[in-house]
């Protein structure tokens, strides 16, 4: 379990309790609110709301709870959201990027801040972690999408620089500048995304034992816990035994 991949949205590793499903809900709705608002409602000509739409349908999210946030975007009182990106530090030496979206940044910084202290972390200044991070382009397809090596082709020939794939996702990672051309000739290929968004990939990864995965896993959760907190990336590696032995 490697924080860059698969479990890099925290929100994918929860179970499905009809409150953590209601949060994750109302996460998805804010991004597409904000999205349609930055760039308009039309998703055919707004590349994040397009993404936005695809991660909130990929877990489910009824029509008109997307309908909705779209038509949120455009009313003229609605609340008001701006992006910050946290930086701080987890149990062995760890390194995470915490992006929100946020109507209070004062709260926000605030409540990240003692997640961080309660939970083993701590909280970094601006540009403590993020040299350890590369922002590129990623385009998440299930593996429904195709094999492995039908994917790495149409890859190839998106433009896309790089393809992980295992038993559930193929993620496809491209120039930062290159994401909305790369996602429409996968699309044209492949059907459309589950996802596709910047993100902070991590370089070389620092395992950590089972006890600092247990600290780990309980920061993680507090983080997802909070409502403005978005998505969270980190350089932590799981090996498979120590994840063997938080599951049992």
């Amino acid at each position: 379990m490697a924080g860059h991949s698969k479990f890099k949205n925290i929100m994918h590793r929860k179970g499905a309790q009809d409150a953590k499903r209601s949060k994750m809900f109302s996460k998805l709705a804010r991004e597409v609110t904000v999205a349609a608002k930055m760039g308009g409602p039309d998703p055919d000509a707004n590349p994040r709301l397009r993404s936005a739409i695809a991660a909130a349908r990929a877990q489910s999210m009824p029509k008109d709870n997307i309908e909705r946030a779209i038509a949120k975007s455009q009313g003229g009182d609605e609340e008001s959201y701006e992006e910050v990106r946290y930086e701080g530090f987890g149990p062995g030496g760890i390194s995470l990027i915490v992006e929100a979206l946020t109507d209070n940044r004062n709260r926000t910084a605030s409540d990240v801040r003692a997640i961080f202290s309660k939970n083993g972390g701590n909280m970094g200044e601006s540009g403590s972690v993020n040299y350890l991070f590369e922002r590129v382009g990623e385009v998440i397809f299930d593996v429904e999408a195709g094999d492995a090596d039908t994917v790495f082709e149409a890859a190839l020939e998106a433009g896309a620089e790089n393809v992980e794939s295992d038993d559930e996702k193929h993620y496809i990672y491209t120039e930062m500048t290159d994401l909305n051309d790369v996602t429409k000739a996968l699309t044209d290929a492949l059907g459309e995304p589950e996802g596709s968004k910047l993100i902070w990939k991590a370089g070389d990864l620092i395992s950590v034992n089972s006890d600092q995965a247990s600290t780990l896993m309980k920061l993680l959760d507090a983080l997802d816990d909070n409502d403005d907190v978005q998505t969270v990336y980190g350089n932590y590696d799981v090996p498979d035994d120590v994840m063997a032995q938080l599951s049992a």
